[in-house]
């Protein structure tokens, strides 16, 4: 019962401040939101208050803010009404659209700021180079500061654990500091047997104490770090570089709140909050990403058109977009049935 309601609560909050997101600037704009909802399927509960009806339903997967106009949606034939999302000004849509990824980010940088007061913070700091490793046959040394890796920046202690993580081969031009210098060296990680993974062969035993505006710091850092983590988790997908074992639909993230939820709650309460908070900063990362990207149905596919109506002068006609928009929504369902009936054979197979 523990798993279900943390699972409902965490999605609950990823979801609403996405949807309020939308609604709040529709309302800015005078778009007319027909309904806003929490979950999918029909509705256990719901309302109407002025002229948008509030609903929850029974699945706790996703939401919608519906707009009048939207798809064709309360629409008429002929010119739309005040309030349809149609009527409204292209730059008074874009931000409608951006709003729902936006929040999500906002939410993200709430909880990390108060997770970073929270949480033991490392920096990526060799408090020891280990022996025969990776990092000392190149040159490193106790108290290098690794700035970056193959070009990219490196700010956490956790960003080198994720770089060895899809670490794909060859060598690693890394930037570090020692004595306030900076300079750069080549490193090739080592396989390690009894992790079962790459190692660069460095340590860090080192923790942050926040100061003044640090937490404002690490906070950017957090979510910058879930960012670059979601990115990765996609480009490895789409590179088929991640197998169907690895790959988690709602159940089995539940299935990961449940997991956590156990192996933590002896630790105390906590413990326990700062675990869901990171969960549901990984989860509102992931949803405020995924929705950005250019595809059909999502809020990044509706932007693709609102810009082409920006380049060209007028919009695409409704009814062509709404069809590519179903299309995408059919697509993302039948993804939603593979994902739920792939981890519910991983819970079997266990």
């Amino acid at each position: 019962m523990a798993t279900v309601i943390l699972f409902i609560v965490i999605f609950g909050i990823v979801v609403i401040s996405h949807e309020f997101g939308h609604f709040l600037l529709a309302k800015a704009n005078g778009i007319h939101v027909v309904e806003f909802s929490v979950g999918m399927g029909p509705s256990l509960f719901s309302f109407q208050k002025g002229d948008t009806r509030y609903a929850i339903k029974l699945f706790p997967f996703g939401g919608a803010c519906m707009f009048e106009g939207e798809d064709g949606l309360n629409t008429e034939e002929g010119e739309p009404g005040e309030g349809s999302f149609l009527k409204a000004n292209v730059w008074s849509r874009i931000a409608t659209v951006v709003a729902g990824p936006l929040f999500n980010f906002i939410l993200a940088f709430i909880i990390a700021l108060v997770m970073v007061n929270m949480i033991l913070i490392r920096d990526p700091v060799a408090t020891e180079v280990l022996e025969d490793g990776a990092a000392m046959e190149a040159g490193l040394e106790d108290g290098d500061r690794i700035v970056s890796l193959d070009g990219e920046k490196v700010y956490l202690y956790e960003e080198l654990l994720l770089f060895t993580q899809i670490y794909s081969g060859g060598e690693v031009k890394v930037g570090y500091e020692r004595d306030g210098h900076l300079d750069y060296t080549m490193l090739t990680p080592k396989y390690d047997e009894s992790s079962g993974r790459y190692m660069l062969g460095i340590s860090n035993a080192d923790f942050v104490e926040l100061k003044g505006l640090d937490g404002l710091r690490y906070a950017w850092y957090e979510i910058r770090y879930n960012v670059m983590t979601t990115y990765k988790s996609l480009k490895l997908l789409v590179t088929g570089r991640v197998s169907r074992e690895q790959v988690s639909g709602p159940v089995g993230i539940a299935s990961m709140v449940g997991e956590t939820y156990e192996n933590t709650k002896e630790y105390g309460w906590q413990n326990v909050l700062v675990n869901m908070m990171n969960f549901t900063l990984m989860l509102s990362v992931n949803l405020g990403v995924l929705n950005l990207l250019p595809l059909p149905a999502l809020d990044g596919g509706r932007l693709v058109f609102l810009l082409i109506e920006v380049v060209r002068g007028k919009p695409v006609p409704p009814d062509k977009e709404g069809m590519v928009h179903f299309i995408g929504l059919m697509f993302f369902m039948v993804l939603m049935v593979f994902l739920l009936f792939n981890d519910i054979s991983k819970i079997i197979m266990r």
